[in-house]
């Protein structure tokens, strides 16, 4: 009988296509990426699955509120239409969604860099009472119970056993698949566009004035800083000091790629402004001086209403329309 049933056991696996396994795709010119992918490799399988439960409520204690409803994927994977993202059961949070692109190269996440790691990241909002609500055992639990999952988790692991880990593991694939490189700046850079006259003057003065935290190719340093923002009132948000409870951090947020910066309004990390009228406006006439205030911003910029103009002519060049309208980065629709 022992026999009989490794037998079919055996016969089972054997059953099963193994992964197909993907390379990441970005230009030769980028920097190494950070994530090892040789703890989580890149198939198929585990990106189609990391998709599926990025759109699924299942993951929120009330069944409506998914991955996506504050990452959307036609917005730069990130919420437009409220200043701080809202959670379950009407719930407000505190803080803007970061948008989500690119994240191979990330050391951190979280404005205030809670979370060191990517498989890590989904942790915090799944368990965060006024986000997803949820418990990471129960999520598991709910997904073993369904007639899907249990096969989609197979095909991607092998057996149809469910973990926080692996559930978690295959979310990092999906998200790390957000490669945007296909804007005009990067055809620019490529020599295969070219750049207008207001947006090169506009790339002039952002390589003087902004390039220092926003670095080329993925325009940020991934590191923190205190950009003279007055705390809001409200929320009394002190950023990274709230997690390393050194002064030293005090009102330091992560800085946020610019790729794709005409999508991904409200910005700042609780979402004040509008417009990137309004950012620049802030650099160039409102910097609040404190301790911990940025050194590239000591002086504040000097740019004038013409000169902010063309900068931003500049930053719209980092629109990557392809990266949001991608079928592949959407809700997956069943066939």
């Amino acid at each position: 009988m022992v026999v009989v049933c490794v037998a079919l056991l055996v016969l089972c696996a054997a059953n099963v296509p193994s992964p197909i396994n993907v390379k990441l795709k970005f230009p030769e010119s980028w920097p190494i990426p950070t994530y090892d992918f040789t703890t989580n490799p890149l198939t198929a399988e585990g990106i189609a699955l990391g998709r599926k439960l990025f759109y699924d409520p299942i993951l929120s204690s009330d069944s409506i509120v998914s991955c996506s409803s504050c990452h959307l994927s036609f917005t730069a994977f990130t919420h437009v239409d409220h200043a701080v993202s809202h959670g379950v059961g009407d719930s407000i949070g505190t803080r803007n969604s970061l948008a989500l692109m690119n994240l191979a190269w990330s050391r951190s996440f979280m404005w205030d860099g809670a979370v060191n790691h990517l498989d890590m990241q989904a942790l915090a909002p799944i368990n965060h009472p006024d986000e997803m609500g949820e418990t990471t055992a129960h999520v598991v639990a709910k997904l073993q119970r369904t007639n899907i999952y249990p096969q989609l988790f197979e095909n991607v692991y092998g057996d149809a056993t469910i973990t926080g880990e692996r559930m978690l593991k295959a979310l990092s694939q999906f998200e790390l698949t957000l490669i945007s490189a296909n804007s005009k700046y990067d055809r620019v850079m490529q020599k295969t566009e070219a750049f207008t006259e207001q947006e090169t003057n506009g790339y002039a003065l952002f390589k003087t004035n902004c390039s220092a935290c926003h670095q080329e190719p993925l325009f940020t340093t991934g590191e923190f800083a205190n950009n003279g923002l007055p705390i809001d009132t409200v929320f009394n948000d002190f950023g990274r000091m709230l997690i390393t409870k050194d002064p030293a951090d005090s009102l330091k947020f992560k800085i946020p790629t610019l790729r794709n910066i005409e999508f991904s309004f409200p910005y700042m990390h609780d979402g004040r402004f509008k417009s990137l009228r309004n950012v620049l406006d802030h650099y160039t006439e409102c910097i609040q001086h404190s301790s911990t205030l940025a050194p590239e911003l000591q002086n504040g910029l000097t740019l004038s209403k013409n000169e902010r103009t063309d900068v931003v002519a500049f930053l719209l060049t980092l629109s990557d329309r392809e990266f949001c309208f991608n079928q592949d980065h959407g809700y997956p629709r069943e066939q």
